[in-house]
């Protein structure tokens, strides 16, 4: 039996349904960790999204049945893989499908907080509030010659890079190892080994990395601090990469110029002073929209029926993720 934790695509719940013995969450509802706990012990494979924590609590209850989680996301910083490889269960992802669709988010807030964007299209929502063009009223940042800095030159952040260059943008990027120069010499990229250097220096920074234990407040309040005050800091990867409450206390104090946030270190949860500084105009927060398209969240779902269908074939599954490579 293969479980499905919150509603997929209606296409590919009714493909689950025609390949497996798959039940549905049609009602959408998040389970509680009690109720993932009572699907682990039963199923053969759980398909888990990224809200859903699978830790060591979680699979040491796993029935004897259960072999196989394949997590519906790119990330599995939900799962405790290393938990689920003594266990002997394997654990998938959906990698490369949501490329695209992140790197155009991020381009869209590496736009919209500079240009203040958001805060424009509101009055225009407030009758009465806008006075009409003026030559010094809602002035914002040029995207145009600025250096990007991006932390985490993986799939996403380089094609991060190639938008930005598009807009004029100079490249630079700090990642565990240097990329090729092939793609350096297309990008014009500029390698740092050390992210302070590079966060001292930069217009706006991305952030595009894995969410893993050493990345947790990779830029913490010590790196947030070497950033220029006039510099901005978007992210689309994960919450926990960025000490929130350091962030928060840069831009209020007026010694960072605003933030671009699609995701939260205590997702759903939203900091309270992120919504009035959002309010102010010094931030654009979003939903954790990054791979909201549909194209994007059905590409998703066929990866999961491969990943399931490998493994109930007897094959290895083509997304397998290994502990050791977290």
């Amino acid at each position: 039996m293969v479980v499905i934790t919150r509603k997929l695509p209606d296409p590919v719940e009714t493909r689950m349904r025609e390949l497996f013995d798959a039940r549905l969450n049609i009602d959408d509802r998040r389970m509680t960790q009690p109720e993932i706990v009572a699907a682990i012990k039963e199923a053969d494979v759980l398909v888990p999204t990224i809200n859903d924590v699978i830790d060591a609590a979680v699979i040491e209850q796993a029935g004897p049945n259960m072999k196989l989680i394949a997590n519906f996301g790119n990330g599995v910083d939900n799962i405790d893989v290393a938990a689920a490889a003594k266990r002997g269960i394997t654990v998938t992802n959906t990698p490369n499908v949501l490329t695209e669709d992140t790197a155009d988010m991020t381009m869209a807030l590496i736009l919209a907080t500079p240009r203040r964007l958001v805060e424009g299209a509101n009055v225009l929502g407030e009758s009465g509030k806008w006075p009409g063009w003026s030559p010094t009223w809602m002035l914002g940042r040029r995207i145009w010659g600025k250096r990007l800095g991006i932390v985490g030159m993986g799939r996403i952040g380089t094609a991060v890079a190639r938008r930005a260059k598009a807009f004029g943008l100079s490249i630079h990027y700090h990642n565990r190892h240097r990329v090729s120069p092939k793609i350096e010499e297309e990008l014009e990229a500029t390698y740092w080994e050390s992210l302070d250097q590079m966060l001292a220096r930069m217009d706006i920074i991305s952030v595009n990395c894995p969410s893993t234990p050493a990345t947790f407040h990779l830029l913490s309040a010590r790196r947030i601090a070497l950033m220029q005050p006039t510099a901005y800091l978007v992210n689309t990867a994960r919450g926990q990469i960025i000490d929130e409450s350091a962030l928060i206390e840069q831009i209020e104090q007026g010694r960072l110029a605003g933030a671009g946030l699609d995701v939260f270190e205590h997702e759903p949860a939203v900091n309270p002073r992120l919504v009035k500084l959002a309010a102010e105009g010094k931030v654009v927060i979003l939903p954790h929209m990054g791979s909201a398209t549909i194209e994007g969240r059905t590409d998703m779902g066929d990866r999961v029926i491969i990943n399931i269908r490998a493994f109930v074939d007897g094959h290895r599954p083509p997304d397998r993720v290994l502990p050791d490579r977290i």
